[in-house]
């Protein structure tokens, strides 16, 4: 893949995200543009309770899925811009703003891109446990950035259900879900 070489970058948009034509050079000398989401990157947490066997994921409104499939919300682990926070703080600040939750441990998955097609940003994905101790507060976002978020504590027998019925959707929540499964097996046997 060597010989690619970025000519020029323009600003087609610039708003909450700003939209990039990225003009490249091939190997062979053709140029090509490509459209680029220009994004900060983000962290993703999916908080597990291990004693209970539950985990916490968040319904929202997300306009992509509704203009797609017809419905306003969408099931999915707690996510959020580090916006200048390293992974680790944005993980606990979205967990607390997001689901009401105070966690101190977290379990790095690894770094993945979102939609390296289109976008900028990374996924900092992490694992979280949780006991009930650590529901300090009501979560569901903040007012100032629109989000009315509902809070879910589900058994990881639904989550599965969940899964085989297609009822989540989320890329970030599917890898999640697939780490908890291999790192913590023994959450998943009947008891």
């Amino acid at each position: 893949m060597a010989g690619y070489r970025i000519q020029k970058v323009e600003t087609l948009y610039e708003g909450w995200r700003r939209l990039l034509k990225v003009t490249v050079e091939m190997p062979d000398g053709r140029t090509m543009a490509r459209e680029v989401l220009n994004s900060t990157d983000a962290a993703a947490v999916l908080p597990y309770d291990p004693e209970t066997r539950k985990v916490i994921l968040i319904r929202q409104f997300r306009a992509p899925v509704m203009h797609v499939e017809g419905h306003p919300d969408f099931l999915e682990a707690v996510a959020g811009l580090l916006d200048g926070d390293e992974p680790e703080a944005c993980a606990r600040r979205e967990t607390m703003e997001e689901a009401g939750l105070r966690i101190t441990e977290l379990e790095p998955v690894g770094t993945a891109w979102s939609a390296p097609g289109m976008t900028t940003e990374r996924l900092h994905l992490f694992l979280a446990p949780y006991t009930a101790a650590d529901r300090v507060g009501e979560g569901g976002g903040l007012a100032e950035e629109h989000e009315e978020i509902e809070v879910l504590e589900i058994g990881l027998d639904e989550l599965m259900s969940l899964l085989e019925r297609g009822a989540i959707a989320d890329m970030k929540t599917l890898a999640l879900v697939q780490a908890l499964q291999l790192r913590h097996p023994e959450l998943f046997q009947t008891r």
